[in-house]
């Protein structure tokens, strides 16, 4: 925060404390009255700010409309009762506006963004630039989510709908050892999302009745906000294509930010088991790349010279072929 947002802060602060001293005064009631009240009502609007600068445009601007609406109701269904309800109708009448611009306000900004083609049209901008991605709990488990989110290349809000939070809350209370370790992991990539600047994170209510599966649920959902899907699961990544909906798979970006080999390509590599077929022996990169060395089976537990003779590439990831130097000099 600069300091002239500070100093700004302070005397819109020192401001209202001082005008609810001086009405205090006015209505023959103590200044301490008028000071608590003018701290109140100054923290309220702090507040208020800090959430609409974080907050989407489309989102403020169905909050005001459900607000205007709710104010509207809320005025209706007081002069309605006014006359019958007992106690002071005034009062009554000011409780059901406010009761009913907050709920309008909190309706709008929690189910304003379905409205997907309206907010298109009218924050076409904001549609392109800020396009909503739904992350699924396996790419939640997978953590790298959260090292990519913290370099910026990750545009727009990333949403993790409650139903997925449950799931992951179910892998943590899993009786595995190993599931309930995973499930940890989770709660922690997303503690480090929540804790990125920008307000990059949203936990979202939204639900699918009449839907039991997360996936499914989380393809309907992405459907309904225009919304794209973050996951690692290639299943998921199947019926989302099958689907129409647009998948954003880790494992398709990791495997693209890896260092191209070509055929006849050296490289270094340290045999650490034997491989499927015989004779084999497999290494891996420092990026998990997985290789296999043809006839490598001898070189177990030591460090040889290969020259790529394939490259396998596949969603799940990537598979070089390989084998020794020596061999492939020989053949030459």
């Amino acid at each position: 925060m600069s300091a002239r947002t500070v100093v700004t802060r302070l005397a819109l602060t020192a401001l209202v404390v001082l005008l609810g001293a001086t009405g205090a005064v006015a209505a023959a009631t103590s200044p301490v009255t008028g000071v608590v009240a003018g701290l109140v009502l100054s923290a309220i609007v702090l507040l208020a700010e800090q959430a609409a600068a974080r907050a989407r445009i489309d989102r403020l601007f169905w909050a005001v409309v459900g607000g205007a609406i709710g104010l509207f109701a809320g005025i209706v269904a007081g002069l309605a009762v006014r006359g019958v309800a007992p106690g002071n109708p005034t009062a009554l009448l000011g409780l059901s506006a406010v009761v009913g611009t907050w709920l309008g306000a909190a309706v709008g900004l929690r189910r304003g963004p379905d409205v997907t083609g309206l907010n298109a049209a009218l924050f076409p901008r904001a549609a392109g630039e800020r396009a909503v991605k739904l992350v699924d709990t396996s790419a939640i488990i997978d953590g790298r989510i959260a090292d990519l989110a913290a370099t910026g290349f990750v545009d727009g809000p990333l949403l993790i709908p409650q139903f997925v939070l449950r799931e992951l809350q179910r892998v943590a209370d899993a009786p595995d050892p190993r599931r309930r370790a995973r499930g940890k992991r989770g709660f922690d990539v997303v503690q480090r999302l929540q804790q990125l600047p920008g307000r990059l994170v949203e936990v979202d209510d939204s639900d699918v009745p009449g839907v039991t599966d997360v996936d499914e649920k989380l393809l309907e959902l992405a459907k309904r906000r225009g919304a794209k899907v973050i996951t690692t699961d290639y299943n998921l990544n199947r019926r989302a294509e099958l689907s129409g909906v647009t998948v954003l798979n880790v494992n398709d970006l990791s495997n693209a930010l890896k260092p191209a080999v070509v055929a006849g390509e050296g490289m270094r590599v340290h045999v650490l088991r034997e491989g499927k077929e015989l004779g084999q022996g497999v290494a891996y990169l420092d990026d998990g790349t997985m290789v296999v060395v043809d006839h490598g089976k001898r070189w177990i537990g030591q460090s040889i010279d290969v020259a790529v003779t394939s490259v396998l590439q596949t969603s799940a990831g990537r598979i070089i072929f390989t084998r020794p130097r020596d061999e492939e000099v020989a053949r030459a």
